[in-house]
């Protein structure tokens, strides 16, 4: 059945009772197709009924879906005409890993980040209302995305308005029990079934001429079912709750979607499915297999040997809980990233100083901008491209107050699979025009050992910043030295040219400086510079490269030009790093590879700039590539 259904107007001719096949069949598709190919697993298996139930009863794409993050989005791509282009998932050149506006018309609004998709939603529906156009928008949240504030503040916005959109939450953290379980559900059928609207209607008319009347009956109506279900902070909000309905019950959701799409109030419904459902290992432990590479349906993961040295956010996890060890007022703060961030073993050895706020990056900033009042030394671990989303609390709760907080911020430069949403692409650029941080960019996962033990030591605010995965390889050391703070360090005297990196991009650099016979630098510090050894290359080389995983622009490389025009020094900079352009995802190689920082095109690109731009003798072409 399900090969048959190319795109939902398919899967509307089916009838009602063949739903639950066609959910089987489904999931079925998505257990191979995901472990064969690697991508996220556990939260699409658990939203295969809601997906289906969606599309039978509403008009899409004319009907605006928009799923929020997009992890459990694979059973709507599979449904929506991209069946056989699954395999291709998180590849280069093929589907995002999440909904995009350029891939289908069915992705109504393109996602990565967590907790947009009730302000896009209602956005959708304001657009429709004002243009006269009569068609449904609905939101799917899951209940994680839900702990934003972002999400709050739409919700908060939509209850107050006149607009036709539903809510739906994807709650796959509750469980209910058998009894509950069937109360609940006949209550949810009951309270949106048409004997409950028309009596609902018909006293709201009755009272519309009496405001207290009418107010104290809409009072009661909220307290009587927040006895029952656990809805009533929605229905404060504006919005008419239903739920918890079971949401592996297909034929439920069509009844229940079908009751209320028509109410032209802001409508919530709470759906509870099980992460993983449908394969006993996910469902057993959905954060290992929340995002896998392909693995043996039939043995589970495969387990591959481990790394001859750890990643960079290992590297990060073991330096806090040493330093943790020597210094009690250590905290270590997450946005919801225990497992991406190298958190796990702190947690559990010292979880009265762990915390994890949810999906609230802002607050993680302010709460570690208030321990640093106080007295602790909050070490903040999150992601290059979630810090984006608290840059306001970053300038103006810690860097104005000159507060010691520790900021390791993880996946930074570009990150492979997760593509262009989740590319940590900008941090140089907006953390070192703010006054009074110092910022950090290691080499390798020693020097990053280090430099986070740098950061430790300062009393102001402090940036580590560094990539996905693993470096050059080299084993940090147990011990743990400051760095001199805005100091570089030379690491290949050559000729001519001099290449100043920033960062992670040491086996590239290396190779590009070995072929060039160029001197190579690592600046380690974009904030403060060493002025000293930017002075001293400019005086005795033709030519300083820059080279960065960052954009160009306002990255270090511009920074480096700014120290060169404030001491009037005259030398030709040429600068490399991330273009003004979103890169795609695929293996972070082959992503590098297409922006020109590979090893053999770093070494072209000089060549080309630098060819005739200075004496006495002209560059030598490279012919050893």
């Amino acid at each position: 059945m399900f090969d048959q259904i190319i795109n939902p107007s398919d899967l509307r001719k089916l009838d009602k009772e063949q739903l639950p096949q066609l959910c089987d069949e489904l999931r079925e598709f998505l257990l191979q197709s995901v472990a064969g190919s690697g991508g996220h697993f556990s939260a699409g298996l658990g939203t295969v009924e809601l997906t289906v139930a969606l599309h039978y009863v509403f008009n899409t794409p004319e009907d605006r879906l928009v799923w929020d993050v997009g992890h459990q989005a694979y059973p709507h791509k599979a449904l929506t005409g991209r069946r056989d282009r699954l395999s291709s998932i998180r590849k280069q050149g093929g589907l995002s890993g999440f909904p995009k506006r350029s891939e289908s018309e069915y992705d109504t609004f393109g996602v990565g980040h967590s907790s947009t998709s009730i302000s896009a939603a209602l956005g959708m529906a304001l657009a429709a209302k004002q243009q006269g156009i009569d068609r449904q928008t609905i939101a799917v949240i899951g209940d994680g995305a839900l702990t934003a504030g972002m999400a709050y503040e739409a919700l908060n916005h939509a209850g107050d308005l006149d607009a036709r959109m539903l809510v739906v939450l994807n709650d796959n953290d509750m469980s209910i029990s058998p009894n509950v379980g069937g109360l609940s559900k006949y209550l949810a059928r009951l309270l949106s079934g048409g004997l409950y609207s028309s009596i609902r209607e018909q006293g709201k008319k009755i009272l519309s001429g009496t405001p207290s009347m009418k107010k104290l009956a809409r009072r009661a109506e909220e307290h009587t079912k927040g006895m029952l279900m656990p809805g009533t902070m929605f229905e404060e909000m504006g919005f008419v709750y239903y739920g918890p309905v079971d949401g592996h019950d297909v034929l439920e959701l069509v009844l229940m979607f079908e009751n209320i799409r028509d109410i032209d109030e802001p409508r919530f419904i709470h759906v509870v499915t099980k992460k993983g459902k449908g394969y006993e290992p996910a469902e057993n432990d959905p954060c290992t297999y929340h995002g896998v590479s392909a693995f043996d349906l039939n043995t589970g993961l495969v387990k591959s040997a481990k790394p001859s040295t750890p990643t960079y956010t290992q590297v990060f996890g073991r330096w806090l809980c040493d330093i943790a060890e020597k210094d009690d007022r250590v905290v270590g703060i997450t946005p919801a990233m225990r497992e991406g961030s190298g958190l796990v073993e702190f947690s559990e050895r010292f979880p009265d100083r762990y915390f994890d706020v949810a999906i609230a990056e802002q607050h993680a900033v302010t709460l570690a901008a208030g321990m640093a009042c106080d007295g602790t030394k909050p070490i903040v671990a999150i992601y290059s491209t979630f810090l984006q989303r608290a840059y306001d609390q970053l300038i103006h709760d810690v860097a104005i107050q000159n507060l010691p907080v520790v900021f390791a911020i993880d996946r930074a430069g570009l990150v492979g699979a997760d593509g262009a949403t989740h590319a940590g692409n900008y941090d140089l650029s907006y953390l070192r025009c703010i006054p009074n941080m110092i910022v950090m960019a290691p080499v390798d996962e020693n020097e990053c050992r280090q430099m986070l033990y740098t950061a430790y030591l300062e009393n102001g605010p402090t940036a580590v910043r560094y990539p996905r995965g693993k470096g050059a390889g080299v084993e940090p050391s147990a011990e743990m030295i400051a760095l001199p703070i805005g100091k570089a360090q030379s690491l290949r005297q050559g000729s001519r040219i001099a290449i100043m990196l920033f960062g992670s991009l040491l086996t590239m650099a290396t190779d590009a400086a070995d072929k060039l016979d160029a001197t190579l630098i690592n600046m380690r510090f974009v904030k403060p510079m060493d002025e000293a050894m930017i002075q001293e290359m400019a005086s005795t080389h033709d030519l300083i490269v820059t080279l960065e995983d960052n954009a160009i622009q306002g990255g270090a490389g511009s920074g480096l030009s700014e120290v060169l025009s404030r001491l009037c020094l005259s030398v030709p900079v040429f600068h490399l790093g991330i273009p003004d352009v979103y890169v795609e995802h695929a293996e972070r190689e082959a992503q590098l590879a297409e922006i020109g920082l590979s090893a053999e095109s770093i070494v072209e690109q000089i060549c080309e700039f630098a060819d005739g731009r200075f004496a006495p003798q002209p560059f030598a072409k490279v012919a050893t590539l």
